[in-house]
């Protein structure tokens, strides 16, 4: 189909007036619609505020509790039962297995519905019209969100957690140890613990202000370790030393077995010192020792008859090379080390196995060693001999100087030292070997053993005042006896000697070691003592003199019941008394005199005595 296009009609152009009535109708018509407007809107807004003058503006909550539009009963009583953290909220505390639980409330957590409820009411009503404005038409279009007013007690807390505290805190106690005699207990040490309150307050407080809910607060426990922690080492100690007696064992010079010797769990117990010390960190400790000193004297008193001496060696001079040979070796000895076994003891003690204590002892070296030489002692030449005679000597006479001699064979005297002839002779009797023979004693001439003795110490004093020697000690014979003035020798030169109170002795003031040696020549009944040394003094030795000669007394007849008539016996022999002087000399090697001395000897008169059988006449006379 095609459509028809209708003719159009020329526009007729209308001709309108140029001013127009509404030119003034619409200006008022606005002015006035303004006005009835806002007349209108003022009218709601006194009718808004009005309605709202006592009640929460639109649009304000409490923790999502929408409460606009309420007064602060309706609000209150809204909030009441939405707010429900503090009985809702459970914090719990541990220690160990102990647990506690509390609802913040216990712990002193509440809401302050009414403070809460003036806080919402606050936006919109503070009296500033301007500011009262903005704040409704914030709440209006945005919402205003009013955080509920908490109020925490924190005495309520401190209290809750302080009764939790007396479950907890207790005391740091030090491990003890007692001793009761051979009884030893002990107790454990214990770690102090407190609770911090104070610092648990402060997590505690954190939590509440986050609002937390159903939360494991930590317990902040300050543990204080014991001083003293564990006693078990020392106790062990102490029992260790009562595990049976201590037992000291020792072997003789031949290794044998000595003792045993024991000392009993008593005994210890009463040495034991258990003392409490600072170990310097704040700790402390207990020390267990043992003071054994109290054993000393025993010690003291066993070591005699344990110590072995020292015995030097004895030596002759070979003449020909100038060196000494070991007549007899030395022999090590030994000392019992006190020090070192009371050491021993105090260690054993605290052995619950080893309760044997070996005595301990110290070897001692003779100082004249087998490998000695003669010049390590100055010792080059000889520097004084003595010989005397023994002729008209019975066998046991001659037996007990050969003996007796012997006795001094190799000997050393030490530069300093004292010779004593009785100490060096040791014990005359028959079990050291003497045989009985006429002696001097209590005035007369009687048996006795060891007989012949005083030639040997004769011969020694001979040798010794020759060489220059001071005499530090010598007793002569009550009278002259003859075998001492054998070969021509004058009267006043023995030396006589009776155990143990006469002795005879001289020095050695020399810088140099004197070697004895002795020499029995039966063929020409002679005895000679040598000394070998460096010579140091030259001597001069004048003729004696001899004064105030007395006759001997008269002879004397005694009673023996065990002879028959007839038979006769002298048992003592006449000798003239006489007062005898010798005179010394002793020169340095330089020709100075260095001492002069006169030797006085006083003999008494003497008589023949001689024994009878009873009931002959010379008795009577």
């Amino acid at each position: 189909m095609q459509s028809t296009r209708l003719p159009q009609r020329p526009a007729v152009p209308i001709r309108r007036s140029r001013w127009s009535p509404w030119w003034i109708r619409l200006p008022i018509l606005a002015v006035s619609g303004t006005f009835l407007l806002a007349l209108v809107l003022i009218f709601f807004f006194i009718a808004f505020q009005i309605r709202h003058g006592e009640r929460i503006f639109p649009g304000v909550n409490v923790e999502g509790v929408n409460v606009g539009g309420m007064n602060r009963s309706e609000a209150q009583i809204a909030l009441a039962g939405r707010l429900t953290y503090p009985r809702d909220a459970i914090f719990t505390f541990r220690d160990g297995g102990k647990v506690w639980q509390m609802s913040a409330a216990d712990l002193g957590v509440s809401y302050d519905v009414e403070q809460t409820v003036n806080a919402a009411f606050t936006p919109g009503h503070q009296g500033n019209l301007a500011r009262d404005v903005v704040d409704q038409a914030g709440a209006w279009f945005n919402g205003v969100s009013v955080a509920p007013i908490l109020r925490y007690d924190e005495n309520l807390a401190h209290a809750q957690l302080s009764a939790i505290a007396t479950e907890i805190d207790q005391p740091a106690e030090n491990a003890t140890l007692t001793l009761v005699g051979t009884n030893v207990t002990t107790t454990a040490g214990q770690t102090g613990r407190t609770l911090d309150v104070a610092v648990t307050l402060i997590r505690l407080r954190e939590a509440i202000l986050r609002l937390d809910r159903g939360l494991e607060i930590a317990l902040i426990i300050n543990e204080t370790p014991p001083q003293v922690w564990n006693v078990d080492a020392p106790a062990a100690q102490i029992r260790a030393a009562f595990a049976g007696p201590l037992t000291l064992t020792a072997t003789d010079a031949n290794n044998q077995p000595l003792g045993p010797w024991t000392v009993d769990a008593a005994q210890i117990a009463s040495l034991l010192r258990v003392e409490q010390i600072s170990n310097g960190d704040g700790t402390q400790s207990y020390t267990v020792t043992i003071d054994m000193e109290p054993f000393r004297p025993s010690l003291d008193a066993l070591a005699p008859g344990l110590i072995v001496p020292a015995r030097d060696g004895r030596f002759i001079m070979n003449d020909n090379s100038g060196q000494l040979e070991v007549a007899q070796p030395s022999v090590s000895g030994r000392t019992l080390d006190i020090d070192t076994t009371l050491k021993s003891m105090a260690a054993a003690v605290f052995s619950a196995d080893q309760r044997s204590v070996p005595l301990v002892f110290k070897e001692t070296l003779p100082a004249l060693h087998n490998q000695v030489t003669a010049k390590d002692l100055g010792i080059k030449e000889i520097v004084a001999e003595s010989t005397t005679y023994f002729t008209g000597s019975g066998p046991n006479r001659r037996a007990n100087i050969a003996l007796a001699a012997s006795k001094f064979n190799g000997i050393m005297i030490a530069p300093g030292a004292e010779f004593s002839f009785n100490t060096i002779l040791g014990d005359i009797s028959p079990e050291t070997g003497f045989l009985e023979d006429k002696v001097i004693f209590g005035g007369r001439t009687t048996l006795g053993y060891g007989g012949g003795a005083c030639q040997v110490s004769t011969t020694a004093f001979r040798a010794a005042f020759a060489a220059g020697f001071p005499i530090t000690e010598r007793n002569s014979h009550g009278y002259r006896v003859g075998y001492y003035e054998q070969g021509g020798f004058p009267p006043g030169m023995d030396a006589a000697i009776w155990q143990p109170e006469r002795d005879f002795k001289f020095q050695n003031n020399t810088p140099y070691y004197i070697l004895i040696e002795t020499d029995v020549f039966p063929s020409d009944n002679s005895l000679q003592f040598r000394f070998y040394s460096t010579k140091h003094w030259n001597t001069e030795i004048e003729k004696a003199t001899v004064r105030d000669v007395v006759p001997p007394q008269p002879t004397r007849y005694e009673m023996n019941a065990d002879l028959r008539i007839g038979d006769i016996v002298q048992v003592d022999y006449a000798a003239e008394g006489a007062d005898v002087y010798v005179a010394r000399k002793v020169y340095d090697l330089q020709g100075q005199l260095y001492e002069e001395e006169t030797l006085y000897t006083h003999y008494l008169p003497w008589g023949a005595i001689y024994q009878v059988a009873p009931g002959d006449n010379r008795l009577s006379g």
